[in-house]
């Protein structure tokens, strides 16, 4: 019996992963496998979600007025250049099918996020990777990549998994060294949780250029990851081609809500940003002092190396850590199996994973 065949390459994609959420025989899990927000939601987004049930017979604002409004209001940008999405996944989807076609490419970094090859190879085109310098992106080496098929170049800044970032002379010198014709996408959706003078999330670029696009996410310092909520800011003729292929109503009332909710209270943000970074420093502080190596973060999370010995290795610390109720995050994916991604906790989960570390690897 014939069945319906998908498109050509479309069975040749390795589905996207994400970080695991259960772990059976514990009675307390601490999730720190997917980089969610530790604090959970502000108060006030939850009530905006609740008080939002009360229309669900309503269709959503199809161009989510009110949220890019308010997005505009925050970051000091032009609500006709944001578009908003389920999730900055959904932008960065949509982006991919506007721009790259069959034969094209994309470029990104070795260690990038997997869900922008996994767009490319979903129209039939294919993804070049740029080698990393400690793992950190390259701009020489993303630049060596390009050619004449490439149709977008895409930069995570802050990078995940590693949690490295380029400054913004970095991405000011990859953009100046790309074709006019190629679109360059920032994804910054770790842009709150860093503080460096010389870092940019990349809104500068998109109002100086036609050609750069800046993804932000809902999901990581606003908790709001069960909504899928995202946006991009874009020059205006950009803006315009995603309008056009988005789906009419592709941000629910409840996340259109609970987003400008969330936008409207900084000091929750305030508030995550300060445990971020003061739990980020204990635990690189514990970790090294085990003698672990970890790359230095700029986002909610560390990656941290594991040796090469038995019992010991980055798959074999993985499993003791999801019998014990701590969940992280395998980096085979990402072709860096000797490390593990730790996500950045409440206290009580950071403690405990730091007290089951100690356990393996104070041996005295």
């Amino acid at each position: 019996m014939a069945l319906p065949t998908p498109r050509a390459g479309i069975l040749d994609i390795e589905a996207y992963v994400p970080g695991a959420s259960a772990a059976p025989g514990s009675e307390e899990v601490f999730k720190l496998s997917s980089n969610e927000s530790a604090l959970g939601a502000s108060e006030k987004a939850i009530e905006a979600y609740k008080k939002a049930a009360e229309a669900l017979y309503l269709y959503p604002d199809g161009g989510a007025n009110a949220l890019r409004e308010k997005i505009g209001e925050v970051h000091g940008i032009n609500p006709a250049q944001i578009v908003c999405g389920a999730g900055s996944d959904e932008i960065l989807q949509l982006l991919t099918n506007a721009y790259v076609g069959e034969g094209d490419n994309i470029v990104q970094s070795k260690h990038g996020f997997l869900v922008y090859a996994i767009a490319a190879q979903s129209c039939g085109a294919t993804a070049r990777f740029a080698p990393e310098s400690d793992l950190t992106t390259d701009v020489d080496a993303l630049l060596n990549e390009v050619d004449d098929r490439t149709r977008i170049v895409f930069v995570a800044n802050p990078n995940n998994p590693t949690g490295t970032y380029i400054p913004e002379s970095e991405l000011r010198r990859l953009r100046e060294g790309l074709r006019e014709d190629i679109l360059l996408v920032i994804d910054s959706a770790y842009a709150e949780f860093v503080d460096e003078a010389d870092y940019s999330a990349g809104e500068g670029l998109v109002s100086e250029f036609e050609n750069v696009v800046m993804t932000r996410t809902f999901s990581k310092i606003y908790g709001l990851a069960a909504l899928r909520l995202g946006w991009g800011y874009c020059p205006v003729h950009i803006a315009d081609v995603l309008n056009r292929i988005r789906g009419p109503f592709n941000v629910s009332s409840a996340a259109q809500a609970a987003g400008v909710a969330a936008l409207s209270d900084q000091d929750f943000v305030r508030r995550n940003r300060e445990h971020n970074y003061e739990e980020r420093k204990f635990l690189e502080q514990q970790i090294g002092g085990m003698g672990l190596t970890f790359v230095p973060s700029y986002g909610n999370f560390i990656l941290v190396k594991f040796p090469d010995e038995e019992g010991y290795r980055a798959s074999d610390i993985h499993a003791y850590l999801k019998r014990n109720g701590v969940i992280v995050r395998e980096m085979g994916g990402y072709q860096l199996p000797e490390y593990l991604r730790i996500s950045i906790g409440p206290k009580a989960g950071n403690r405990k994973l730091v007290d089951l570390l100690a356990e393996k690897f104070n041996r005295e």
